[in-house]
């Protein structure tokens, strides 16, 4: 999404340098609007921005999304964890309890009168010896249950502390929600106003029109891995663009390449922002299929590169995964996973 302008790119080769020119000839419709340009030029310019904005509302969504997620498991781990531990309480308590039947059925005499008393000298000593023991045990009985019970009570803070990060998270979610919802209505509003030639004259100038297969060039992927994952991207070719969804019946820009790199049995952050970073950087010139291409500084869009100067991507609302040239956005950024 944002306004397509080319990016010169050293080290591809002619014919895709020929699909960058065409792609800026055709972003020119949706880039800076002349002082001289029709409302409906305006109206492009102002859909391109409002697409753009969804999109990095919409990676902050999922931001806050698997953040909410990651702290729904932690406080699923915690209550299990203040379960067991509950039950361990419990044990312990019962045994003390045993203990203490035990100890008061061997009665409350004083020892030295009781001994004096006693029939069997020898064997009320073996009973206060084994009184002795049961006091020890009960003792060290007692030391864990207590221990147990300041865990249980750092779990349970830990685990409230949890619940409230989480409910601010889903608050979070909600918000980024809206704001995205916010801007694909405008959109779709804004589009509405267009006449039917001007509607299907920006949605020539913003589609590539590319659904083949472009060859790998000079260089195939530079892992297995990364091959499979090209796979996993052509095989999603023409599915819808669904914000917030990665697949496989629809994906976002950032879904898309976590869930293409899934089928390849390697994990991914959910959003674009983390994915610049899943693995070393290299030269625009040296992107090899399955590269990790990032757009804008602040790493809002995200596509693959596929090779011959192009790239698979879930463009933006309406706009079905397809291939379009890699300078298609300024500022794209390689990754090599």
């Amino acid at each position: 999404m944002g306004s397509h302008r080319r990016l010169a790119s050293p080290g591809f080769d002619r014919g895709a340098n020929a699909a960058l020119c065409v792609m800026s000839a055709a972003a020119a419709a949706l880039g800076v609007t002349p002082a001289t340009a029709a409302p409906q030029d305006d109206t492009r310019s102002k859909v391109d921005r409002l697409y753009e904005e969804a999109e990095k509302a919409t990676e902050a969504y999922n931001k806050a999304d698997e953040r909410a997620d990651g702290l729904r498991e932690q406080v699923n781990r915690a209550q299990d964890r203040i379960a067991r531990q509950q039950q361990h309480i419990n044990s312990k308590r019962d045994v003390l309890g045993s203990l203490a039947g035990a100890q008061y059925r061997s009665g409350g005499l004083d020892p030295s009168l009781a001994l004096l008393l006693s029939d069997d000298p020898e064997d009320y000593l073996d009973k206060a010896a084994a009184l002795a023991r049961i006091s020890a045990h009960q003792a060290g009985e007692l030391r864990e249950l207590q221990d147990a019970m300041r865990l249980l009570a750092q779990e349970r803070a830990e685990a409230a502390g949890k619940l409230v990060d989480l409910e601010k998270s889903r608050k979070a979610v909600a918000v980024h929600k809206r704001t995205v919802e916010r801007k694909l209505a405008e959109a779709r509003r804004l589009l509405n106003s267009l006449t039917e030639s001007d509607r299907a004259a920006y949605d020539r100038a913003s589609r590539s029109g590319r659904m083949d297969l472009p060859d790998f060039g000079s260089f195939g992927p530079a892992s297995g891995r990364a091959g499979a994952a090209v796979a996993a991207a052509r095989s999603a070719l023409g599915r819808p663009y669904i914000w917030g969804a990665n697949g496989p019946s629809g994906f976002d820009c950032s879904g898309l390449i976590q869930w293409s790199y899934a089928q390849a049995g390697v994990s991914l952050p959910r959003t674009s922002q983390g994915q610049r970073y899943a693995g070393h950087q290299v030269p625009l010139s040296e992107a090899r299929p399955g590269d990790v291409v990032t757009y804008r500084s602040d790493a809002s869009h995200v596509g693959m590169y596929m090779g011959n100067g192009q790239v698979i991507h879930a463009p933006y609302p309406g706009a079905p995964v397809r291939y379009d040239p890699v300078g298609m956005i300024p500022g794209a950024t390689v990754t090599r996973v």
